[in-house]
């Protein structure tokens, strides 16, 4: 996606209503995963130019890069625990059956835990590809673990 792609692309986010749906911001074909990092991205810059975020990629080595990544983590560990709020049906001991779930709302939870945890990554430095190796790598090797009798 080139800067222009992207810029148009955060124009219809500007102008974007829940209500309308997402067929303006979401990308035809290609990479959603690049997508969200894009805009995670210009989000962040945003946060410098206009608030105190820090500059990044942070420097993993040393205690301002750990503990603002850090902070974003738990962040985002928040957003986790306010989706969890809404499954109500989880409990071992518990006889009936809650079925009332808002998932609309433990989405919208979700979607703000999942920036949180994309923040944590440009924080890092990381890139989508560089994730994306990891993740299927460690899918691999836990596919493998469960056919070996791990």
């Amino acid at each position: 996606m080139t800067d222009s792609e992207f810029t148009g692309l955060l124009r219809k986010w500007s102008d974007f209503d829940p209500n309308d749906g997402l067929d303006d911001v979401r990308p035809k074909k290609g990479d959603f995963l690049l997508a969200m990092f894009e805009q995670q991205s210009r989000f962040m810059q945003l946060l410098e130019e206009k608030r105190s975020f820090p500059k990044w990629p942070v420097d993993l080595t040393s205690k301002v890069g750990q503990q603002t990544c850090r902070d974003a983590s738990l962040g985002g560990i928040e957003e986790w625990f306010e989706a969890l709020k809404h499954l109500k049906n989880w409990k071992s001991h518990r006889a009936t059956e809650v079925k009332d779930v808002d998932r609309a709302e433990f989405l919208e939870e979700m979607s703000d835990a999942l920036h949180y945890f994309v923040e944590v990554i440009l924080l890092a430095d990381i890139s989508p590809e560089e994730l994306f190796d990891a993740y299927m790598k460690k899918g691999t090797t836990n596919v493998a673990r469960i056919n070996g009798g791990y």
